[in-house]
């Protein structure tokens, strides 16, 4: 997928927090510890470093949800990310979004910690941001 592709992508599955932009994926492409794992409907973009691999995103279009889709990109990810000595993988979730957290903890994910205020709504009001990791030792299609 080109930056211009992964910013439609991206805006039609967020509407908050907002959606990234060209230049930001421009910068994390260009990033040799980022990967990205896509297909025309939807893509996971991570880096790994070390033994830790970071979700940064996951992006799947409306149209395309409940299908499994979430869960395949996710496990391509884990995947790469163990090709490259991974061991475990973080990321980071708005509390409020129940459909991520539930793809999560059907994945070996748990939470570990939280951010308070973490994000801003454009009217002002906060949310947390709950930490979630896993250990990258089992395969996530094996989990879900």
């Amino acid at each position: 997928m080109t930056p211009d592709q992964l910013v439609r992508v991206h805006a039609a599955a967020f509407d908050w927090p907002r959606p990234w932009t060209e230049n930001e994926f421009i910068s994390l492409m260009n990033n040799k510890h980022v990967h990205l794992v896509a297909c025309a409907k939807g893509f996971a973009l991570s880096r790994v470093i070390a033994d830790e691999m970071e979700l940064l995103t996951i992006a799947v279009l409306p149209n395309s949800r409940r299908t499994g889709l979430g869960g395949k990109l996710l496990g391509e990810a884990h995947a790469t990310a163990r090709g490259l000595g991974a061991q475990k993988a973080l990321l980071v979730v708005a509390d409020s979004n129940n459909a991520a957290r539930l793809l999560y903890q059907r994945n070996g994910y748990r939470q570990c910690g939280a951010r308070p205020a973490y994000y801003r709504r454009a009217d002002g009001q906060s949310e947390d941001a709950l930490l979630f990791a896993c250990e990258l030792t089992a395969n996530a299609a094996d989990l879900g």
